[in-house]
């Protein structure tokens, strides 16, 4: 299984590298997992970039995943990573999704980096691509 960060659903709209490099995962959404808090960053990102139109699209693209809701057992996980991990809420939550269910957390976000189970993506290395 797999989630793909807010980090790397913005890049993958914006058809950067990063977003090149996601692809293969958002294509299988049987394999996606898709949490809640997700789809709230990413929405508010686009409702500031692009038309509602383009926004409501995106999202039920994103919503062919699985969609996992935060409930008290996950909250209570995400605290626990929260302070294991010095990660903030949503990064914890995002993080502590991947654990209970054996993803793989694709991301762009530094404050993942170098944990297990992450597939970081160092934006500074990477090249915005024209598609």
């Amino acid at each position: 299984m797999n989630i793909v960060d807010s980090s790397c659903w913005i890049e993958y709209f914006c058809n950067t590298s990063i977003g090149d490099a996601v692809l293969p995962i958002v294509e299988r959404p049987r394999e996606l997992l898709v949490p809640t808090i997700v789809l709230y960053e990413v929405c508010k990102y686009l409702l500031h970039k692009t038309s509602e139109k383009n926004v409501i699209a995106f999202i039920q693209m994103m919503q062919q995943g699985r969609v996992i809701a935060l409930d008290s057992g996950l909250s209570i996980s995400a605290a626990n990573v929260s302070r294991k991990h010095q990660l903030a809420m949503a990064d914890s939550i995002i993080y502590a999704t991947a654990m209970q269910y054996d993803a793989v957390l694709w991301t762009a976000d530094k404050h993942f980096e170098g944990l297990p189970q992450v597939r970081y993506f160092d934006k500074t290395k990477c090249k915005p691509e024209a598609k």
